[in-house]
C-alpha cells in the first residue's frame, strides 16, 4: 500500500486499506464529490459525442468513483484523470491524484513522469477548447490568449498539487525520523537510567562488602586477642596478681585500638555528626569492657582497679594510641611490629622476617598487606592456638609478597582452652582485598599438619 500521510501503526483500526476511519471518510467524500463533477461533466460530453446522456452520466460517476482508491493506487487514479481529460472531466479527481501521487513513498521519477503526462494532456486539451473558441468567436482575445490560457491552466492544475504533495510528503518523513529519534532517544535514556541503578546497586553492594571487611578485620582481631588475655587473666588473677594488671592494661590498650580504628570508620560513614557517633559507640565499648571484665572474674581489687581504669580510658579516649581522636589513613607495613607484638603478649611464638629492600607503597597496598597478616594470625588464634607462626614478608622488584604459616597446633589440653567462633568469612575477605589490587591469594593446610597463607600483591 503507498502511505499518504497517515501515520503508520502496528495494527490500523480503519476498514481495508485505510488506517483510519477518518482517512476512509475523507476519501469516501472525495470521491462522491468527483462522482458528481464527472457525472455532470458527463451531459456535456454525451451530447458532444453523441451519445445518450446516461451513458455520458454513468461513465462521468464510475470514472470520478476512482478516486476512492487513491491511497491504495494512486499511479491508476492519474492515469485515468488523464485519459479523461479529453472528456473535459474530472479535474478535481487530477488535483487529489497528483497531490497523493507527490506525498506518496513512490520515486521521484514516476511521480515526474505521470505530473508531465498530466500537464501535456491538460495543454493540449486546453489549447484545443481555446483556439475553438476563437475560432467560432466565442472568446474576442487576440492570437497571445490562445498559448497563454493554455499554459497558465496546464500549469495551474500540475504543479500546486505536486508541489503540496512532495512538501507534505517530506514533512511526514520528517516528523517520522523525529519521532523515531524521540523514541529511541527514550529507548537509551530508560536503558541508561536502568544501567546506573544497576551501577549503583552494585556500588552499595560492593561498599557494604567493604564496610563488612573492614569491620572483620578491625573486630575479630582485637576482640579475639582481647578474649585470649581475658581468658589468661582469669587463669593468673590469684596465682600472680602482678602479671594479671599487665593483661588487663593490655587489655584496655586493645580495646582503645579496636575503638581508634571503628572511629575512624565511623567518621567516613557518618560524616558530620561524627561526635555524636562517636559519644553513642563510646558508650557501647564501655559496657562492652565492663562485659569482658565482669567475665574474667578476677576478686582481686587490684586487677579490678585496673580493668576499670582501661574500660574508662577506652570510653573516653585518653592515653589513646597514635591517630587516636582523628581519622587516620588506616594500619601501614610500618606497624607489622606492634601488631606481631599484640599475638607474641598473648602467648603466640610468632617469628617475622623480612627480605628485600624496605620501601613505601601505596596506601591501598599498605593496608592490604597489614590486614592479610592481621587476619592470618586472628586465625591462629582461633583454630590452633599455642602453635608457632612464621610470618614471611619480601620485598621485590614490582610486587609484594607475604606469607604466614603455623606448625601444626599443640595436643588438646596442652594449649589454651579458649574457644573462638568463626565467621568463616576472614580467608574470603583476604582473597578479595588481595584479587582487588590484582594480586593472588593462596591458602590451604600444609603437609605437617599446620595451615599457611600466602599473597602477591604488584607494586
Amino acid at each position: 500500500m503507498t502511505t499518504t500521510g497517515e501515520e503508520h501503526t502496528a495494527a490500523g483500526t480503519g476498514p481495508w486499506w485505510w488506517v483510519r476511519w477518518r482517512g476512509a471518510v475523507l476519501d469516501a467524500g472525495l470521491a462522491l464529490a468527483s462522482a458528481a463533477e464527472c457525472g455532470g461533466e458527463g451531459v456535456r460530453f454525451a451530447h458532444d459525442a453523441g451519445l445518450p446522456v446516461p451513458i455520458g452520466v454513468v461513465f462521468g460517476v464510475i470514472a470520478g468513483s476512482m478516486l476512492l482508491v487513491r491511497r491504495k493506487w494512486p499511479i491508476a487514479v492519474v492515469l485515468v484523470s488523464i485519459a479523461i481529460t479529453p472528456a473535459q472531466m474530472g479535474f478535481l479527481m487530477g488535483l487529489v491524484g497528483l497531490y497523493t501521487l507527490a506525498a506518496s513513498e513512490l520515486p521521484r521519477r514516476i511521480t515526474a513522469a505521470l505530473a508531465a503526462m498530466s500537464f501535456a494532456g491538460m495543454l493540449i486539451v486546453t489549447f484545443v477548447r481555446t483556439h475553438q473558441g476563437v475560432m467560432s468567436g466565442d472568446v474576442t482575445m487576440g492570437d497571445w490568449f490562445v498559448p497563454f490560457a493554455s499554459i497558465t491552466t496546464a500549469i495551474g492544475m500540475t504543479a500546486p498539487p505536486v508541489l503540496l504533495g512532495l512538501y507534505m510528503g517530506a514533512r511526514r518523513r520528517l516528523m517520522e525520523s523525529l519521532r523515531e529519534r524521540a523514541d529511541s532517544l527514550e529507548r537509551e535514556l530508560q536503558l541508561l537510567a536502568e544501567r546506573a541503578e544497576e551501577r549503583a546497586e552494585w556500588a552499595r553492594n560492593e561498599e557494604r562488602t567493604r564496610i563488612a571487611r573492614e569491620m572483620h578485620d578491625v573486630v575479630a582481631h582485637r576482640v579475639s586477642l582481647m578474649v585470649v588475655h581475658a581468658a589468661a587473666l582469669q587463669a593468673i588473677a590469684r596465682k600472680d596478681p602482678e602479671k594479671a594488671v599487665k593483661n588487663a592494661a593490655l587489655v584496655g590498650d586493645m580495646g582503645r585500638q579496636a575503638l581508634t580504628e571503628l572511629r575512624e570508620m565511623l567518621g567516613v560513614l557518618r560524616t558530620g555528626s561524627g561526635s555524636d557517633a562517636r559519644v553513642a559507640f563510646s558508650s557501647s565499648a564501655s559496657a562492652s569492657a565492663a562485659s569482658v571484665a565482669s567475665t574474667a572474674a578476677v576478686p582481686l581489687a587490684a586487677v579490678g582497679a585496673a580493668a576499670a581504669v582501661a574500660a574508662s580510658r577506652a570510653a573516653d579516649g585518653s592515653g589513646a594510641g597514635p591517630g587516636a581522636g582523628g581519622v587516620a589513613e588506616g594500619p601501614c607495613l610500618a606497624e607489622l611490629d606492634e601488631l606481631i607484638g599484640q599475638s607474641a603478649a598473648a602467648g603466640m611464638v610468632v617469628a617475622l622476617s623480612v627480605e628485600g629492600d624496605v620501601r613505601a607503597y601505596a596506601r591501598e597496598i599498605e593496608q592490604t598487606a597489614y590486614r592479610v597478616v592481621q587476619e592470618a594470625l586472628t586465625n591462629v588464634h582461633k583454630h590452633a592456638a599455642g602453635a608457632k607462626t612464621y610470618v614471611r614478608l619480601a620485598h621485590r622488584m614490582s610486587e609484594i609478597a607475604m606469607q604466614v604459616e603455623n606448625e601444626c597446633p599443640p595436643e588438646v589440653g596442652s594449649g589454651s582452652s579458649v574457644r573462638l567462633p568463626s565467621g568463616g568469612n576472614g580467608l574470603l575477605g583476604m582473597k578479595e582485598r588481595v584479587a582487588a589490587l590484582g594480586g593472588a591469594f593462596v591458602s590451604g593446610p600444609t603437609d605437617a599438619g599446620g595451615f599457611r597463607v600466602s599473597a602477591v600483591i604488584p607494586a
